[in-house]
């Protein structure tokens, strides 16, 4: 089943995919949305972040393609960081860069999306809990990641979290393609079966922590390299099965005293 979320005449909703058509859904997804037997064409739709997260967890360093330029060997349990539900834009919209931001990094990474409550969650069981698969890309701005104490800025600045543009079910999440192109050009492109910590790692790990709820997110780690983008530039994040994130590139203007 392929989801999406939605705006059109003035109201969200969210719906399943099939092609070209979107079947409008009565509710929330992650408890009980029933088909309302409308339809409507794709390309009559703004397509929204395919889900509203309470909680945005995201694991740093977690492929060795992304830290061996960095000499950084592997830790011994997942790097967790949150971003901000604030963050969180769509497929179709720009990510708009602050005014002082001079290097801002694409992440592309398979996202988890949760289906359901889950706390101390088993490794056996993690699949269990997962409601489906999108995209994302992490936007990074690389020296305030570096030089801040903590990474809200760097993370977690408006428009830095990219999600879409559908949840699907039914892939395997231990091997997928997750790719990013650059204005057309591959700058990453690796396989989720080359992750240090697997998904259900993950899931398990985060939630003898911190409890998630149905729609929230996780993003699983970025591999290779990544480099900065600029004004004007077209980033898409592919992931194998879930479609493509496209977003445009702008900088905000800066306040003036």
């Amino acid at each position: 089943m392929r989801y999406v979320r939605y705006s059109a005449a003035g109201k969200v909703s969210y719906g399943t995919l099939d092609g070209e058509t979107i079947r409008e859904l009565n509710g929330d997804i992650f408890h009980g949305a029933e088909p309302t037997g409308k339809t409507v064409n794709l390309s009559a739709v703004k397509l929204l972040a395919p889900c509203e997260p309470v909680n945005v967890v995201a694991v740093g360093r977690n492929y060795k393609s992304h830290i061996a330029d960095r000499n950084i060997a592997p830790a011994p349990f997942p790097g967790l960081f949150l971003k901000t539900r604030s963050c969180i834009i769509g497929t179709g919209e720009n990510i708009i860069f602050p005014a002082d931001a001079n290097n801002v990094h694409y992440e592309a990474e398979l996202v988890v999306v949760i289906g359901k409550k889950a706390k101390n969650v088993t490794k056996a069981d993690a699949s269990k809990y997962i409601f489906g698969i999108t995209a994302g890309n992490d936007v990074s701005e690389r020296d305030w990641q570096k030089n801040d104490l903590q990474w809200l800025r760097a993370k977690a600045s408006d428009t830095f979290g990219v999600l879409g543009p559908a949840i699907v079910q039914g892939l395997n999440h231990n091997d997928l393609l997750v790719e990013c192109r650059l204005n057309g050009e591959v700058r990453q492109s690796q396989r989720t079966r080359d992750l240090i910590f697997d998904i259900d790692t993950i899931i398990s790990y985060v939630t003898q922590y911190a409890t998630l709820q149905p729609g929230d997110v996780i993003y699983t780690g970025t591999p290779g390299n990544t480099k900065p983008m600029q004004p004007g530039d077209i980033v898409e994040v592919e992931v194998e099965g879930v479609g493509i994130l496209r977003n445009g590139i702008e900088r905000a203007v800066a306040a003036v005293d």
